[in-house]
């Protein structure tokens, strides 16, 4: 098991920023492949970012490139998304996700989730 809390969520004005964090439990945090995943009513979990075990390797999804950076502090067992220049369309509930494997893009691949943090960006 890796229990993870995301926090760092909230409301912000178009072209703002937010900085989300999620803290996991356990010895074995930098084994894990990290990444945020996002959601809105009514449709799937979307792919965000990742983050290889050993932080060397990223993954975004087209429309965040440029503006989300995603990092993690293995020797504090957390990993960020620092969003610049948000969107009203960047809003939804944010998941933090681990697993043992590489990163992938798909909800599937992911096998730990945290309970999520909104963001809402207004305009």
């Amino acid at each position: 098991q890796v229990p993870l809390v995301e926090s760092g969520g909230g409301l912000v004005q178009s072209g703002g920023s937010l900085r989300l964090s999620c803290a996991a439990s356990g010895r074995t945090f930098g084994s894990y492949t990290m990444a945020w995943f996002r959601q809105t009513p009514g449709k799937e979990r979307e792919f965000v970012a990742g983050i290889s075990a050993g932080g060397g390797f990223t993954l975004y999804k087209d429309s965040v490139k440029g503006r989300f950076t995603i990092s993690r502090d293995n020797a504090q067992n957390t990993v960020y998304v620092q969003m610049n220049s948000l969107k009203p369309e960047d809003t939804a509930v944010y998941y933090c996700a681990a697993t043992i494997d590489n990163p992938a893009t798909h909800s599937t691949s992911y096998n730990y989730w945290g309970q999520g943090t909104q963001v809402t960006v207004s305009s």
